[in-house]
């Protein structure tokens, strides 16, 4: 809620405002920010913070304010939601796409995750809002969000100090959540402000500023039995005002007159409450029922009264300080007072009242979020029905399940427990209940219970959409706890089943064929999703197409097909154009193919598509498909050398919100970049990041992540140890070969140089033996490499070189033309090793790599081979030197003036690379804001004419 400030609510709190004041000033200048503030109940946080931003529109800030709220602290996002006024007509597409995202215009896909879609959507939102503006963003009442919005505020306050965004948040000392104690870590100390009662000093101020006098000595004792607490000061002056106990003296001196007065803070506000009128009363017990914000409309549903007949009860409830305008409704002027009025109906009449009052908003239309709201009080709250659920709940919960469950699932959890038990086993309506139920289970990731619903469910389902529903959300589950093979025979059971229809048939398939692939039997796996294929085409199906083309794929690039993958990918990107539900899909393809196009060496395509995956992952994507287009991208620049992109891709998405896997993938590609770049302390950070999301995996190998250990091992001098971390990728299965291919030019590096030639040898044979018949650049390289090194072979290291040019990967270039130029030495071809040395110089420079750099120069230098007069100068690691070409550029469109989307689009990258491009200069420069970085760009743009 955005509060009113009463008469003198700010008194004691000076020191508090200068600091809100001057976040807000550095704001301004485009010096971002975050502040957490904390205290009790009625310390004055919410008035603080609206006192400090209601001059903000002045220094040219915009500022936004949402608020948890207990009542709706089950639904996602609802803070941010409201807060940045989403439900409001808006011609911006951002807007527009998260409402058709919460009215489920936008169709989602099975298991996809609504909440996780709109977070993203909810971050780009305000990115968007703060590149128009510098942006106050205002969390009130943190205590009563959920889960999800206290991992948005705390990825916001990562970014905040790079961006032009001053994030509040505000909140009590209790209740002592896990997420809550972890955003309070985010915030660090620096950003923390504990708000304390006022000083005895100060509360007579206050009661000054209140009374109209300079309060006795009597009063002043009564006031400092508040403890400090300012609207506990407040609400005891206005009740003895009421009652007519404290008189203004000639002298100006305010007196207790006499009387009672209220005891604690809550008979205070009871006593406020007990000037308020019978039916002015009953109009504020139904608004504490909607919440502690709502809307005025929704007030007169519930009512059944229209809005003109609402006023004078609404003027008067805000007249005697119960109610305050609240963005573009009306709230309680503190959540203690809306508490006050809930808690004095007895448990069973609330109950009762949120039940009709659902009754009454559903019947008018109101979104999903609302009438769940009340709905939740009215089944599972103190007092809540036992009985079944009404026919009217049953009806609506029909009609919205898909959507609460894509929104919800949890919310939606709750709910259709009630109504799976309040509906006739074996009825229509009862099944997709059930139906319903386990998928909103598997969601929230009780997949036990998910199955055991599915699995009574389908004792009685017959109707075959419900059977194919059962059987998908069953398969997940089963496939996730280990029992593929029991999942594979109740598919088979369903697939036996007469007169089943090819549609029904082919999303029987699909997840069949899935299991087999997850089991690893790929050719079983590519028989069935053939046969799903062929079903889905003859049906017209598009979902059970692109999912059997998606099996097609990974089994056909399995088999290492991976020309025949390209093929399908576009016959499925094609299916799943068209169809909105089929976005997750869409995505998931994109990022696969741009993977398979760079195995194939055609970089220029693969990162065409990655770039595009990662634009539609930026639009609708989850989390996941987000960390997983800016990962596959990551690996495509890393591969082709633009290591500088490549780290500003792999950073975007942070740690927590990765699979575990693509966080390994990642990491690993940045302690490799830090190790060749003589950056060991970095390096070291990153594989010691990398060691928690390595054990949720079992330690699995990762590629990446094993080269990178194996240059630690291999830097430290420790090549035994250097080697095993490679070879251990290595057990003879074809299928795992082709998965590690990238590490065994190393391998078989490590291995001649430890002298381990047997190895060796077994390796170089395995590299040929990909080789065989392919027409891929790096695979012919890398055989061409590990059989140079083995035969020490100058020119057939340099023919290496070559390929791996034409494949356009220049690290194991570099390495080949090094090897090489050491074998001409070794024969007294100076001239040839001058060349090779003096190319792979230039390789390693253009990439950075400092640490190879000086290595090479150090082995050479014996040779009496110094650095070619074409070799590039080692680049500084601070100061404008130290800046990429892209961040160059980038500086001077910052110069300009031009916002993170505007250069986005004029580089054609995403937004979120421009905001990791525009961190990285901040550092570099050692500079805070984006206004020191246009300044630093003109002084150099100065200095070069």
């Amino acid at each position: 809620m955005s509060p009113v400030t009463t008469a003198g609510a700010l008194v004691g709190r000076d020191s508090e405002m200068t600091l809100l004041t001057g976040l807000i000033r550095e704001v301004a200048r485009g010096r971002g920010s975050s502040v957490l503030i904390e205290g009790e109940p009625g310390i004055g946080k919410s008035a603080l913070v609206q006192a400090a931003v209601a001059e903000a529109p002045e220094v040219g800030c915009q500022v936004f304010w949402g608020a948890g709220d207990e009542l709706g602290q089950a639904l996602p996002l609802l803070p941010f939601l409201d807060g940045l006024r989403v439900r409001e007509p808006s011609a911006n597409p951002r807007r527009n796409t998260i409402v058709q995202l919460l009215r489920g215009e936008i169709a989602a896909d099975r298991g996809a995750d609504v909440s996780a879609a709109l977070a993203e959507q909810l971050l780009a939102l305000v990115a968007e809002q703060y590149a128009m503006r510098p942006t106050i963003l205002v969390i009130d009442d943190l205590q009563w969000a959920d889960q999800a919005s206290i991992t948005l505020w705390g990825r916001l306050a990562r970014s905040a100090p790079q961006v032009p965004l001053l994030l509040v948040g505000m909140m009590r000392p209790v209740p002592h959540r896990d997420d809550l104690l972890a955003l309070r870590r985010v915030a660090g100390d620096a950003a923390r402000l504990q708000l304390t009662g006022l000083t005895g000093a100060a509360v007579a101020d206050l009661v000054a500023d209140l009374a109209g006098g300079k309060p006795d000595g009597r009063l002043r004792r009564l006031a400092d039995g508040a403890a400090g607490n300012p609207l506990y000061v407040t609400e005891l002056v206005a009740a003895l005002a009421r009652s007519s106990s404290l008189t203004i003296t000639e002298a100006g001196a305010a007196q207790l007159a006499g009387g009672s007065a209220p005891s604690s803070l809550s008979a205070a506000i009871a006593d406020r409450l007990g000037f308020v009128a019978g039916p002015v009363r009953e109009v504020l017990r139904a608004a504490a029922l909607l919440g502690m914000d709502f809307a005025v409309p929704d007030l007169a549903i519930v009512l059944g009264r229209s809005v003109t007949e609402l006023i004078p009860a609404v003027d008067e409830a805000c007249a005697v300080g119960v109610l305050a305008e609240s963005g573009h409704g009306l709230g309680f002027r503190h959540p203690l007072i809306r508490a006050a009025l809930y808690d004095e109906m007895p448990a069973s009449v609330r109950a009762a009242w949120h039940r009709d009052m659902g009754h009454a908003l559903a019947e008018a239309g109101a979104p999903a979020d609302r009438v769940a709201r009340q709905l939740l009080r009215a089944v599972g709250g103190p007092g809540g029905m036992a009985e079944p659920m009404d026919e009217w709940m049953l009806d609506w919960l029909g009609r919205t399940a898909d959507l609460l469950v894509g929104q919800a699932p949890g919310v939606a959890a709750e709910l259709l427990i009630r109504a799976v038990a309040s509906s006739p086993a074996g009825s229509a309506r009862h099944g997709w209940l059930a139906s319903r139920l386990a998928d909103a289970l598997y969601r929230v990731g009780d997949r036990a219970q998910a199955e055991q619903v599915a699995n009574r469910a389908l004792e009685h389902a017959v109707e075959p959409d419900l059977l194919v529903d059962l059987h998908w959300t069953l398969a997940q589950c089963r496939m996730l706890a280990g029992s593929s093979a029991e999942s594979l025979a109740t598919l088979d059971r369903a697939l036996a089943a007469p007169g089943i229809t090819a549609r029904h048939r082919a999303r029987l398939l699909v997840p069949a064929a899935r299991t087999h692939s997850y089991l690893g039997e790929v050719e079983k796996a590519g028989r069935v999703a053939t046969i799903a294929l062929a079903a889905a085409s003859e049906a017209g199906d598009n979902w059970a197409m692109g999912w059997a083309l998606h099996v097609l794929t990974i089994v056909t690039g399995v088999q290492g097909h991976m020309t025949d993958a390209l093929p399908l990918f576009d016959r499925a990107l094609t299916v799943t154009q068209s169809d909105p539900a089929l976005t997750d899909l869409r995505l998931l393809l994109q990022i696969n193919q741009a993977v398979a196009l760079g195995d194939l060496d055609r970089y220029e395509e693969a990162l065409a598509a990655a770039g595009q995956a990662r634009d539609l992952a930026d639009q609708v994507g989850t989390a996941i498909r987000l960390a997983q287009a800016h990962g596959a991208l990551g690996q495509l620049l890393f591969e082709t050398g633009r290591w500088d992109d490549a780290l500003a891709e792999v950073e975007i998405v942070p740690e927590n919100l990765k699979e575990p896997a693509a966080a390994c993938i990642d990491l690993g590609i940045a302690a490799v970049i830090s190790f060749h770049r003589g950056e060991t302390g970095a390096a070291q950070r990153h594989l010691a990041a990398a060691v928690p999301h390595a054990e949720r995996i079992g330690h699995r190998l990762i590629g990446r992540l094993a080269l990178a250990r194996s240059l630690e091992h291999e830097q430290a001098d420790a090549l035994p140890e250097a080697l095993a971390e490679l070879t251990d990728a290595f057990d003879g299965n074809p299928e795992q070969l082709e998965e590690f291919e990238d590490l065994l030019a190393d391998a078989v590096r490590l291995a001649t140089q430890a002298d381990e030639l047997s190895t060796a040898q077994t390796l170089a044979g395995q590299a040929a033996a990909l080789a065989a018949e392919s027409e891929i650049p790096h695979r012919q390289a890398n055989a061409l490499y590990c059989r140079g090194l083995l035969d020490h072979d100058a020119p057939r290291l340099l023919a290496a070189a070559g390929r791996y040019e034409d494949a356009g990967r220049p690290l194991p270039g570099a390495k080949a033309l090094e090897a090489a130029a050491g074998e001409f030495v070794r024969t007294g071809d100076r001239g040839q090793a001058r060349t090779a040395f003096t190319n792979a110089v230039e390789v390693y420079s253009s990439l950075g790599a400092a640490a190879d750099v000086a290595r090479l120069q150090a082995t050479f230098r014996a040779h009496g081979i110094r650095r070619g007069p074409h070799a590039k100068h080692r680049r500084a690691r601070s100061g404008w030197d130290s800046l990429t070409a892209t961040e160059i550029k980038i500086a001077a469109f910052v110069e300009e003036g031009l916002s993170n989307p505007d250069i986005a689009a004029r580089l054609l990258l995403s937004r979120r690379t421009v905001a990791t491009h525009v961190s990285h200069i901040l550092k570099k420069l050692d500079v805070h804001s984006r206004t020191d970085i246009a300044r630093e760009s003109a002084l150099r743009t100065i200095a070069s004419r």
